[in-house]
């Protein structure tokens, strides 16, 4: 036992998920890996805030490698964590700087002593037997405030893919439509560019599942992008056979995000279904110097206060959307597809890592267009249980962010209460199944939905305008309702989720509505461009003077 005084980690606590019970005792001798991820420097937040507040053209994004070097964890804390892994027999796996991450090994009876917590084989109420823990984990009092938190004590799976399948039962002639990626770039005015993507990454992350060549040949044929598996923590494309399955998720954001950008690469990073693998797999592609993503799109998530994430994961997730705001990398995530309530059993629920104020969240519509060239009607996506509905609402974990200041959540009761929280989405498309997305998964083509393809269909938008523009829009929300009003998007007022209404300007089903590209990259554009004519001027100005 450690002989230095220890304490609760803030916001380490952990509770089993609804319905699980215990089924035993973890082995003493399992190997086990947990990342320690410490704090990152006052000075990463104020820089990421600095350039949050900045027009395109002033931002000067940092490179990965300055990142790393300037903004990474300080010597003296690495060698505190450095010393406790000897205190109590854990090895050191592995240490990043850059992503504030110190890795430790050891068994699970090392682990237990050290942090002082109990770890156990849990059933959940759907059959999946994982290891996990309940209460806080301890650490020595002089660390506590050096750690944000301890991932892979814990691995109880955190998230599930955010697509929705056409019941087999629907009758096509019941009013369904399915439109190519293509067809909804046309619909959406997407910028149609020569080599739509070119000098992009992509990034895809994936907590299950795969994807098989043959299928992205025959579905892109002879014009798709390449597409890279990215093992992390031993996660590994891994197709399973199933299109209804996890593989469904993976080739619905391969094929909508590289068939809206085909001259991009997309880096497809899988990882286990942990918090651990979750938070690794966004901190490989934020950090990857190889590849270097410019959009990373995420498709799975779960209730922000479900019991899949405790406090200090949710603090650790903002550090690393930090990293990537700060090297001019935009994150698309998907809203959630069980309407309001998140598909928790009593409440209002929104979905995490949409949730965050520093992802664009992705709700869902419902488009009409028959002859896949004119839009008749789009409104919000709700088909009700069985083909689901768009995730939206207010954070009860994350403050309102400045760029949603003054905003009111219409609800169906007829009221508008101003925003508590982080209002979700930002930003919306088509993900109704009953109006879904032409795919290809396992040999089998069907239509899919959810607000899973939202994220990689707005992915691959971003890659384009980053095309365009010339530089990447990182962070990109404050650009997105500054151009509300513009023309720039298609306003929703129509639908609702459950307890929210679609209203005009934002509302929490469809958030500012669904772009209409060229405008929207001319907003971002002009924006840049007027800015570019005032600082000249000014530049003009000081030289005659």
């Amino acid at each position: 036992m450690p002989t230095r005084k220890t304490v609760p980690l803030p916001g380490s606590e952990r509770k089993p998920f609804r319905g699980a019970r215990v089924k035993g005792a973890v082995s003493g001798d399992e190997p086990i890996e947990v990342r320690v991820t410490l704090k990152a420097p006052p000075s990463l937040k104020k820089k990421v805030d600095e350039l949050a507040s900045q027009p395109l053209n002033e931002r000067q994004y940092l490179s990965r490698g300055e990142l790393d070097k300037n903004y990474g964890s300080d010597d003296a804390a690495i060698s505190k964590i450095e010393q406790f892994a000897r205190e109590h027999n854990l090895s050191v796996s592995r240490i990043d700087p850059g992503q504030h991450s110190v890795y430790l090994t050891g068994s699970a009876r090392e682990m237990s002593l050290a942090f002082q917590t109990y770890l156990d084989y849990y059933e959940s109420s759907d059959g999946i037997t994982y290891r996990g823990r309940t209460g806080p984990v301890h650490v020595p009092e002089d660390l506590a405030d050096l750690i944000v938190s301890v991932n892979g004590l814990d691995e109880r799976p955190v998230a599930r893919p955010k697509m929705r399948l056409r019941s087999a039962a629907t009758p096509h002639a019941g009013g369904a439509i399915d439109y190519t990626p293509q067809e909804l770039a046309k619909l959406y005015s997407f910028p149609a560019v020569a080599n739509a993507g070119q000098g992009q990454c992509i990034a895809i992350i994936e907590l299950g599942g795969g994807f098989r060549q043959s299928d992205l040949n025959t579905y892109f044929g002879a014009h798709g992008p390449k597409v890279t598996a990215v093992s992390v923590d031993r996660g590994r494309n891994a197709p399973t056979g199933d299109p209804g399955g996890p593989d469904g998720e993976v080739m619905l954001d391969i094929e909508v995000a590289g068939a809206v950008a085909p001259a991009s690469n997309i880096a497809v990073y899988f990882a286990p279904n942990t918090s651990k693998g979750f938070l690794d797999a966004i901190s490989a592609a934020v950090h990857d110097q190889t590849r270097n993503p410019s959009v990373i799109s995420i498709s799975w998530g779960s209730p922000e206060d479900g019991g899949g994430y405790s406090p200090s994961v949710l603090n650790a997730f903002d550090q690393a959307f930090q990293a990537a705001a700060a090297v001019g990398v935009t994150i698309t995530v998907a809203a959630g597809d069980n309407g309001s309530s998140d598909g928790m059993p009593s409440g209002d629920h929104v979905d995490f890592p949409a949730s965050s104020p520093r992802v664009t969240a992705c709700g869902g519509t419902k488009l009409v267009a028959p002859d896949k060239k004119t839009i008749q009607s789009e409104t919000v996506w709700n088909e009700g249980a069985q083909h689901g509905a768009t995730g939206g609402g207010v954070s009860k974990v994350f403050a309102v962010p400045t760029y949603q200041n003054g905003l009111k959540a219409a609800r169906t009761d007829n009221t508008a209460p101003a925003l508590t929280g982080r209002g979700v989405p930002d930003i919306a498309a088509v993900a109704d199944p009953l109006t879904g997305y032409d795919v290809l998964v396992d040999g089998e083509r069907f239509p899919i939905g959810g607000t899973s393809a939202v994220a990689p269909l707005m992915a691959g938008l971003v890659a384009i305008f980053n095309q365009q523009l010339g530089k990447p829009l990182g962070f990109w929300n404050p650009m997105l309702y500054a151009a509300l009003g513009s023309g720039a998007f298609r306003d929703i007022t129509g639908g609702n989720n459950g307890t929210y209404a679609a209203a005009q300007g934002w509302d929490a089903c469809t958030g500012v509505g669904v772009p209409v590209g060229t405008a929207l990259l001319g907003a971002l554009q002009g924006k840049a461009k007027a800015a570019e004519k005032a600082q000249a001027a000014g530049a003009s100005h000081s030289k005659k003077a």
